[in-house]
Parts: C-alpha cells; structure tokens; sequence
C-alpha cells in the first residue's frame, strides 16, 4: 500500500524505518529488544527481552505477575499463544460467597482473591523454545540491569502511579515495592528493583522452572496464605500455555487476525465485519458520519461479546457463528446514520496492560501483549522476588453462565494481540492496549490505514473515541468540535476528557514495506505513552 505520509494531527512522533524494529511504550524496553537483535537474535528474542524490561519500566501496567498473548509470522505461517492463566483450584462460587456474601457479582478487584496463575513468564519460556535464537538467560539480561541500577522514571507513567497510590498503598506489598521514600517517585527519580531484579536472575538460570513451582511459586503460596489468599504452588506448577491457531476477517482486501476467546478479539473483527457493508471512503475520515458508523458497529459487536464470549469450551455458540456473514449483515441493518441506538445481542446460533512487537529482517514479525490488568492489577506485590501479581480473576462472574468461575477455568480476557495479513503473506503486526478500548483500537486504526490510506503513525495519533456502556461514549480533546456536536445531537451521550493513557489506548505498529532485507518496515509508536519505535 501507499500510505499518504502527511500526517494531519499533532504529534510527538514520526514514522521510523528499518529492517530491524521493536515498537514499545518504553524506550529503554525498546533498546533492550533491539540489543539482543544486534547481538544475533530475532524478532522473538527481541521482544521476550522487550517484555522482561517492561516489567521493570512500566509497572503500572505490567510486572512478573502478568499474563500474556502473541501472534507470531515464522516466517511461513501465523502461530497464536495464549499464555492466560486459570483460576486457583481452591475457587468455586461457593467459596466467594462464603467469604463476600450471597449478593457478590463478581470477584473482587483487588487483593489475592483476584489472582489467578499468572501466564507471561511462560510465555516468554515458549516462544523462547520453540522460535529464539539466542539463550533464554541472556534474554532478560537488560531487564536484570534495568532493575538494578534503576532508571530515570518517565512523564506519563509517573502520572499513573501517582494516581494508584492512594487505592492500593494498603494492599500486600505494594508499597514496600512501589513507594520506596513512602510515596510515588517523581518524574525523574530513580527507581530501583531489587526484589525482581533477584526474581529476574531465578527465572532466568531456572528456564522459568523457579516460577511454576520453584522457589517463586513457593513464596507467592506463603505470600497469599499469610494474605488471606488460596492460590498454591501447585497451581503454578500446572500451567501451561496454549499454542492455538489465530482467528479471522477479511476487511477491504486484508484479513485481520485475533486470538481466539477467551479474550475479546474477535470484537474487532465483528465490527469490521459489520462496517464492510458500508462504503466508508465516501465519507470524511473524522467526520461525524464515518464516526458515528464505527461507533454503532463497535457497540453491536460488544453486545454479542459480553453474553457469549468466555473460555471456548464454556461458549454457548462457535466464533465461526459470530463471525458469519450473514449474521453480521444482520445486524449491520440494524444501524441508523442519524440515531445513536443501545444494542442488546443477537442471536448468532442463528446464523493497565503493555503492548510491543518486532521485526527482523529474515522476515520473522511478533504482536505481542501481556497486563497487570487494573494498574498494577491485584496490588499485591510478593517482596522477596519482586512478583507484581495481576488480578484477571475480576474477570470472572459468580452467577451461572458462559464466564462464571470454576477451578482450572480462564476468565474473560481483555488483552488482545492483532495481526493483519494479505493473499496469506504478512502486513503489519500490531496492538492497541487499554481494557475494552482494545478491540475499538484495532478497528479505528485499521479503518483509517485501509480505508482512508493513513500512515500507521497518522492512525496512531489521530483523535479516538471510547465507548463504555448505553450510550456513553468518551472522546478525546483532539476530537473536531463540530464532529462532537453533530454526534450528540444523533444521541451520543459524549464525555471530553484529556486522560489518554486508559481512556484511548496506546498502539505499536509495524507495517512490512516489502522485502525486509531491502525495504525494511515501517514503525509507529502512540504518543500517548512513553513510548519508543526503534531500528536499525
């Protein structure tokens, strides 16, 4: 494709062009990735080393406690992980309510009734074995270093951790680990992990064996029992992630892919799948029309997600009949271009995370995404070996149905990976991290790379919006006043705010101009992090 390169909107970035890239939201995580591309590695080495120094880097999004997800071109076909982790085997609604009561929806959000195994560090393991080049131990050498000796603490994260301190200062750890003068480091201070530092090494002289098991595993079951939780070494022991294969759309001559549920990528498809009826480019990429047709089709998409998408085993209907066309024809039909509506779901039987990828110039490309969660996620930090442990459990339901909870089982999953491919061949892999604005990132990116020909770091910094429930929509400042005013009066119930880091997404890009030995890539990074795209 030609992308038109003028970029419309204010930025701090510009597109970076290399044969060699890794795209995260932390530039000292990118120059770990890139260190160990330089030393022999390939793209997957780079970005399990790109994730380890995340861990360290960005905190409030991510730690050693994480989960996971990757989509991966070898450089012959796609291979999907889903390195989620289930519930401990302790957990039954019987023994939620017991503890919260017979009126508790759901689990809580934080402290170690919302942990369940974490996946990332197997994940790191696997893709390690199977596709790495370089030893699994050197790989998180940058991160051993980061944590250490400490790094110089960044503008946007900064803010966040100042904002999480007053909710989780209380919780099992935290601020033993995150408050190191008895409140949030500065902008500028340094900010040293020992703790993880030391649980970096253990997992790196162990082949991850510490973690699942081990002496990590060990302590976080002393560390949750002194706490009140129930999760155990054994449940670590346990876990093991799954190689599954990517799911799919086509959208204007590409096909889009996802990680099958348990997470909730195939909303994006869906909505893709229902603006395909629509002819967009007709249209003006931020006015009200175009906008109000994402925003109509991401809300129908939404509507079948939350009732039937769970673990697969658990759904009551297939993704091959969510993603039929003929039902997404049907509920395309639903829309009306003047009239914001709140959708209920069809019937289709009818019919605070991080995000990075790389690319080599052997033409090996990785989308991949791991999370805390909530920021900072459980809030419960085990200070021996520094494991910042998330709280996917949350995710769960206690009344009957497709996500309600049970021993073994993975909850519903926000954090989704995306890859787009054309005629079978590679084109981009990217993410857009942020709980349920991921899959209306996917969409509105794409919408303006295929339909309107932005370049990836156009689409990346353009104005976004964010549904949330009903009616009710967020959108940015940025936004063009006119567009907001004509998208009420359709009945868009709309909030202008400023807060970009949870409320729009951040996404990395990597679109494959051609041969990568020759062209190379093109790499984007949102600035609405700290990000960084980097090559050589």
């Amino acid at each position: 494709m030609k992308f038109d390169f003028h970029n419309p909107y204010p930025s701090t970035r510009i597109p970076v062009l290399a044969r060699n890239v890794v795209s995260t939201s932390h530039p000292l995580a990118a120059q770990a990735g890139l260190r160990m591309m330089a030393k022999g590695g390939n793209a997957v080495d780079g970005a399990i080393a790109a994730a380890a120094a995340m861990t360290i880097c960005e905190p409030v999004s991510n730690g050693l406690g994480s989960d996971a997800f990757a989509i991966l071109w070898d450089g012959k076909e796609l291979h999907g992980l889903n390195s989620s982790g289930p519930a401990p085997a302790s957990w039954t609604p019987e023994y939620f309510r017991k503890k919260y009561g017979n009126d508790a929806q759901k689990l809580p959000v934080r402290g170690f009734d919302s942990v369940t195994v974490p996946g990332a560090v197997a994940s790191w393991v696997a893709l390690s074995e199977r596709f790495g080049k370089l030893p699994f131990a050197d790989l998180l050498e940058p991160a051993i270093e980061i944590a250490e000796r400490g790094y110089l603490l960044p503008v946007v994260v900064q803010q966040k951790w100042a904002d999480a301190t007053p909710l989780l200062k209380d919780l099992p750890g935290w601020a033993q680990a995150f408050l190191p003068w008895g409140r949030a480091p500065e902008v500028g201070e340094l900010f040293q992990f020992k703790a993880a530092a030391r649980g970096l090494r253990a997992i790196a002289q162990s082949k991850g064996q510490a973690f699942y098991g081990g002496e990590i595993a060990q302590a976080v079951e002393q560390f949750s029992a002194a706490n009140g939780g129930s999760i155990t070494a054994r449940d670590f022991a346990g876990f093991k992630p799954e190689w599954v294969k990517p799911i799919g759309r086509d959208y204007r001559g590409y096909t889009l892919h996802e990680i099958p549920p348990n997470g909730q990528g195939i909303a994006a498809l869906m909505a893709l799948g229902i603006l395909e009826k629509f002819d967009l480019t007709g249209m003006a990429v931020d006015g009200a029309d175009c906008q109000h047709l994402q925003i109509e089709a991401m809300k129908l998409a939404f509507a079948d997600v939350y009732k039937f998408v769970a673990e697969r085993k658990a759904m009551d209907v297939t993704t091959e009949q969510l993603l039929d066309d003929g039902y997404l024809a049907s509920r395309a039909r639903l829309i009306d271009l003047k009239k914001a509506q709140d959708f209920g779901a069809g019937n289709p039987v009818k019919g605070g995370t991080i995000y990075l990828t790389a690319a080599d110039e052997d033409g090996m490309m990785i989308s991949f995404i791991q999370s805390n969660y909530m920021g900072f996620g459980s809030g419960c930090v085990e200070p021996q070996f520094g494991i910042s442990l998330q709280n996917r459990g949350h995710g769960f339901s206690l009344q009957p149905g497709a996500n309600q909870v049970a021993p073994g089982k993975r909850p519903f999953h926000t954090i989704i990976p995306a890859f787009l491919t054309q005629g079978g061949q590679p084109v981009m892999s990217f993410g857009v991290m942020g709980g349920n604005m991921q899959p209306q990132g996917h969409m509105q990116t794409l919408v303006r790379m295929l339909d309107y020909r932005q370049s990836p770091q156009a689409a990346c910094d353009a104005p976004r919006w964010r549904f949330n429930q009903g009616l009710a929509l967020n959108v940015e400042r940025q936004m063009d006043p006119g567009t907001v005013r004509e998208l009420t009066a359709r009945g868009h119930q709309l909030e202008v705010i400023s807060d970009s880091y949870q409320d729009f997404g951040a996404g990395q890009f990597i679109w494959r101009a051609g041969n990568p030995k020759v062209e190379g890539y093109i790499a984007a990074s949102d600035p609405r992090r700290d990000g960084l795209a980097a090559g050589f």
